[in-house]
């Protein structure tokens, strides 16, 4: 057995390395930066259209509902006082599958949208809606999570933003829907609110067969890659320096089977970085969500409709740019605050007496700030969390917390409210705010944390000892070699 021994609590051992620092029999197979490009160019043709138009119609789904109030949703149903709100709170969150479950949970809140439309009371759709929350709970913390098995972290926010990107475009695409299908309101005998449900819901179950044959799973099983593109990807793993982006642990290689142990779980529940984001996530869908209840604006309901299109455009292009962005600067925290300051310009404007001119302008701003932000936060998220299943949990509580904002924002954009929505804007106002304070605080401390390392690995060179690469696994993201992505 070789000696080891222990500096600042750490095991070290003295090992014959490459001159760059890595164990060689870890080194994946050797691709030119072509094949890698081609490489990834493959990944992301077989992954992103298919992920990005899935969770399209998901957001179509969930946000229809705002659609269909401008068509007589709350007049036939009898949605009086907080019917309405209440009806949208419930969302179940359920564990999310790999990818193979995707497909068959996009065809179930299909149907589940499409019997949303056949509805005749308010007890009816509460049930329904609840229904549709456990069918949809699954897919976007479950395609963030395979995004972490495919993608190197510093790649995975520009991938994260053409996902996101996708539920951004919903926002005029279920506008400029809806104000089609208002058009059979009285065919059969049913209002244009139950054919936006059903029209989207038919829509998002061809999606999700179609899915079904198209939609990859891991890398070891992906059969439009060559083997040595397989081997690559199986055993990708980055460099280990403070200035690189990844750190040599950093990814468990790409589609390993990490034995589950409780401390997995436990050192997700108890890292200090997995709440402070996640109470990021919940003040940024405080925006996301709020937006579409009050954009309409009380127009009539075809420019209602199509007053809804333009802020997501301009928001989908926001969000695609700085996704590509990040990942070329490799920081994540300036974009969280740029979008959260945008957001609270918004609504400062929107809470104020200004024109309606005005406040439309205000509506671009929320949209492009506050769906930018979301992919930031994931990517920044996944980046610093180590662990297959550890960065599991820590995903799925994001998005708890993101849907915490949805039940919260739900109850506070109330209609007596209308139009100046004093009560939603003032708390949206104080919640950024709360925001703004905290990305820069997670920054910081990332940055303390990461001079703490530099410093101890340098004494652990000066002393000619070298950490054990089980060990520095083992530790993940706590490792002295791990460098925070700021």
């Amino acid at each position: 057995m070789e000696s080891k021994e222990s500096v600042n609590g750490d095991l070290r051992e003295p090992e014959s390395r490459n001159s760059d620092g890595h164990d060689s029999t870890t080194r994946p197979p050797a691709l030119t930066r072509r094949e890698q490009k081609q490489l990834w160019r493959k990944v992301d043709l077989r992954l992103m259209p298919t992920v990005a138009v899935m969770y399209l119609f998901s957001f179509m789904d969930r946000a229809n509902i705002g659609n269909a109030r401008l068509q007589g949703l709350v007049t036939q149903l009898d949605l009086t006082g907080n019917r309405y709100n209440i009806a949208l709170t419930f969302i179940v969150i359920k564990k999310f599958r790999p990818s193979r479950w995707l497909s068959g949970i996009t065809m179930l809140w299909g149907l589940i949208t499409t019997l949303m439309g056949l509805v005749k009371n308010y007890p009816q759709l509460v049930a329904v809606r609840v229904c549709l929350g456990l069918a949809e709970s699954g897919l976007g913390c479950g395609v963030f999570y395979l995004f972490t098995l495919w993608y190197p972290r510093n790649m995975i926010q520009t991938r994260l933003g053409i996902f996101w990107g996708g539920a951004t475009l919903a926002g005029a695409f279920s506008g400029l829907l809806a104000y089609g299908i208002s058009f059979m309101s009285g065919t059969v005998g049913l209002l244009g609110w139950s054919w936006i449900f059903i029209i989207e819901g038919l829509c998002t179950v061809v999606v999700g067969f179609v899915s079904l044959f198209i939609l990859v799973d891991l890398p070891e099983t992906a059969t439009f890659l060559t083997p040595n593109e397989r081997a690559y990807l199986i055993n990708l793993k980055g460099t280990s320096s403070s200035l690189t982006p990844v750190a040599e642990h950093d990814l468990t290689p790409v589609g390993e089977e990490e034995q589950f142990e409780l401390r997995q779980l436990k050192d997700a529940l108890i890292d200090w970085q997995v709440w402070f984001q996640g109470f990021l996530n919940l003040f940024v869908a405080l925006a996301v969500y709020g937006i579409t209840l009050f954009l309409p604006f009380g127009f009539n309901t075809t420019i209602s409709q199509l007053l809804t299109v333009p802020p997501y455009v301009v928001g989908t292009v926001t969000v695609i740019s700085w996704g590509i962005w990040s990942d070329r600067i490799q920081i994540r925290s300036p974009f969280v605050f740029a979008g959260l300051s945008l957001c609270l310009i918004g609504f400062a404007i929107n809470i104020s007496d200004a024109s309606i001119g005005v406040k439309y302008f205000g509506t671009f701003l929320i949209v492009a700030g506050g769906y930018s932000s979301i992919p930031a936060l994931l990517a920044w998220i996944s980046s610093n969390v180590v662990g297959h299943y550890k960065r599991g949990v820590s995903i799925s509580i994001q998005v708890i917390m993101s849907n915490i904002g949805g039940v919260i924002v739900s109850n506070i954009y109330r209609t007596q409210d209308t139009p100046r929505y004093i009560l939603g804007h003032g708390l949206e106002l104080l919640f950024i705010g709360m925001g703004l304070i905290l990305t820069p605080a997670v920054a910081l401390t990332y940055m303390r944390i990461n001079k703490k390392r530099d410093e101890r690995m340098r004494e652990a060179q000066e002393k000619g000892v070298k950490y054990v690469p089980d060990e520095l696994r083992r530790l993940g993201d706590r490792a002295p070699d791990f460098r925070y992505t700021l």
